[in-house]
């Protein structure tokens, strides 16, 4: 629970105060805005539903954008649930966590888990996720009818703290120099993608330049053993 002073999730909670502004210029209420965050547990999720709820799109179409956007977790779920699965661990504890996997929790978790005992990691990760996602909620809520003043561009700023983060963290815990690659080569995926098809650019600059880190990761480790 001590995790959540650390620098990772501070960022993240100046954040959502940004969100708690954005939430409000968007005329959603101080419950709504907390119970996005605690239920879907994604600012970037939670931004595309403030979008979609401002530009009045269907209930259907609103839904389908924030699932899509969340998938995005769903390698961070498969990667981290045999990490803290120990002995004697049930299904249904796995299954409650993984709602609590994001890309905070999921970076400072791959971090320290292989420092942490096997039968005490569901204790590790739950004491630092569960309690990261309520201070959020709590920050939201509280900071809500703090944020009436604040210029819509410092919300927005505060928002992109967490991206900038979320680069720089991804970089630091990439275990593999494709992984590093793929941040690379997926930013500079993205203004051809955008020019191409606009709709689905950030979906072709990930597989796009994913593939290309792949390949050029295992050529660099393929000369390196060969040498």
């Amino acid at each position: 629970m001590r995790g959540v002073l650390s620098a990772p999730a501070l960022i993240l909670v100046t954040a959502h105060l940004g969100f708690a502004g954005l939430a409000r210029e968007a005329g959603i209420g101080w419950f709504e805005a907390s119970f996005m965050v605690f239920t879907i547990w994604a600012l970037p999720a939670n931004i595309i539903l403030l979008g979609s709820i401002t530009a009045g799109l269907s209930l259907a179409a609103t839904a389908l954008a924030v699932g899509l956007s969340s998938l995005r977790l769903m390698p961070m779920v498969i990667a981290l649930l045999p990490e803290l699965r120990g002995p004697g661990t049930r299904k249904r504890t796995l299954l409650v966590l993984s709602h609590f996997i994001a890309i905070t929790a999921w970076v400072v978790s791959m971090e320290r888990l292989p420092t942490v005992p096997r039968e005490h990691r569901t204790h590790f990760f739950a004491g630092f996720a569960v309690t990261l996602c309520t201070m959020n909620t709590l920050a939201v809520a509280i900071a809500f009818n703090l944020m009436g003043q604040l210029p819509a561009l410092a919300t927005g700023a505060l928002a992109f703290l967490t991206p900038v983060y979320f680069l720089t963290s991804l970089y630091g815990s990439a275990r593999e120099l494709s992984g590093k690659l793929a941040l690379l080569t997926g930013m500079l995926a993205i203004p051809p993608a955008n020019w191409l098809a606009p709709e689905f650019d950030i979906l072709i600059a990930g597989i796009v330049g994913g593939f290309v880190a792949f390949a050029c990761g295992r050529f660099i480790d393929a000369r390196r053993a060969g040498a």
